[in-house]
């Protein structure tokens, strides 16, 4: 665990006194301070990340099972019960569509792979949605679990969790009451828990580790947190609070106050950028909204900004980031095929398309993996209600960069 002290009055039951700003318990290596990593780091002249490539993986996992159909394979010679409800797109390779409201992304096609092949046969939405993002391994646990396991918990230089997950909720309490099931894509199987994905918009393990000694601190409140944390920054620049310090323990202060918390503000970023990730048009109608009490939960107005953080998070040297979006559950009678994908597949095409056109601006592209996909696919027929069924024999996956 890390500890920010505020003041010199404050201090822990073991009596630490304000000189010691933090202490890092746990980063996967056995209980070593952050400073402590840093000293024998160049002490054996090594990284202690050495396993770490400079790559990252960005799954946006579409909760509930998206449809394979209306978004990568429309299969328009297919009888009017079979094919894509809406349509298609033409993309930027020959003979190849996406569902009509993918245009965005359908230009983009030459930048993806599309796997139309993928099946795993199971329809069940928990037990699918651990296995999808084990990758099938044995020990049940996340990829980005496994991650952790090998390189460590966090980056050695920068303090960031390896491994994340960001819900909507993740962009503060505005956004509490949108869907986002974490427990279903950040198992860890048989490994412990102290490899469990930073959540920061929950009480994760690591969550729960991290403590600022700072009077009504909630971590789900993001710009209390940078404004608190802003604030020890300049106390300590303006004290003789770090004087006695070495070199290893103002380069950990620095990477807590700095490294983490900057990830986080996205007001960091041009309005240009959060404009062309802008997702919050998307919003449910009111005649779709009242056919059931939990479609207002699934609209997709954070994900633009949810894809954003997670580049943010990834350039702070988080290499795993799972981004939710709900309401993929098509069954019909709202959300369906038919009042469903109007709204849930161009936040998708607009937030998606935002993120490769950064990544590739930023020189990103060929090191960041982005990952769309499911717990499953929706059935090759349409229903009586306007959606189509759980269909583990076919599944949507796309693959773009990396």
């Amino acid at each position: 665990m890390f500890n920010l002290v505020a003041s010199g009055s404050q201090s822990t039951c073991e009596g630490v006194t304000r000189r010691e700003l933090l202490q890092i318990g746990t980063l996967g290596i056995g209980g070593l301070s952050l400073a402590q990593l840093f000293q024998l780091e160049a002490a054996a002249g090594t990284q202690a990340g050495s396993l770490l490539r400079d790559k990252a993986v960005v799954v946006l996992n579409l909760q509930g099972g998206p449809t394979h159909i209306e978004t990568f394979d429309p299969k328009m010679t297919a009888p009017a019960e079979y094919r894509a409800m809406f349509g298609e797109a033409q993309t930027a390779l020959p003979g190849v569509t996406f569902g009509a409201h993918f245009p965005m992304l359908a230009a983009r096609a030459h930048h993806m792979a599309i796997v139309r092949c993928y099946s795993h046969g199971n329809s069940n939405h928990a037990t699918a949605a651990k296995l999808v993002m084990a990758g099938g391994n044995s020990t049940g646990a996340q990829m980005g679990v496994l991650l952790s396991r090998l390189v460590g918990s966090n980056s050695p230089r920068t303090g960031m969790p390896i491994n994340s997950v960001l819900p909507p909720k993740a962009l503060g309490e505005k956004f509490a009451k949108l869907g986002g099931q974490t427990d279903r894509v950040t198992d860890i199987g048989t490994l412990p828990s102290s490899y469990r994905p930073f959540d920061p918009s929950a009480g994760s393990e690591v969550v729960r580790n991290m403590q600022l000694s700072i009077q009504e601190q909630r971590l789900d409140d993001r710009r209390s947190l940078l404004t608190q944390l802003d604030g020890l920054r300049r106390e300590a620049e303006a004290s003789d609070l770090l004087a006695g310090s070495d070199a290893f323990q103002q380069q950990a202060f620095d990477v807590i106050v700095g490294g983490i918390s900057e990830a986080f503000n996205l007001d960091q970023e041009s309005a240009a950028t959060r404009a062309r990730y802008d997702t919050s048009q998307f919003t449910i109608p009111r005649h779709v909204a009242k056919k059931k009490s939990n479609v207002p939960g699934q609209a997709p107005i954070a994900l633009g900004q949810q894809m954003l953080l997670a580049r943010r998070l990834v350039e702070h040297d988080c290499r795993f980031v799972t981004v939710t979006s709900s309401g993929w559950d098509m069954h019909g009678n709202a959300f369906g095929i038919n009042d469903g994908m109007p709204i849930l597949g161009p936040a998708v095409d607009r937030a998606a398309s935002a993120f490769l056109d950064d990544l590739r601006e930023r020189g990103m592209a060929d090191r960041v993996l982005l990952v769309i996909t499911g717990e499953f696919g929706r059935t090759p027929k349409i229903n009586t209600k306007g959606g189509r069924d759980h269909w583990g024999n076919l599944c949507t996956l796309a693959f773009a960069g990396g």
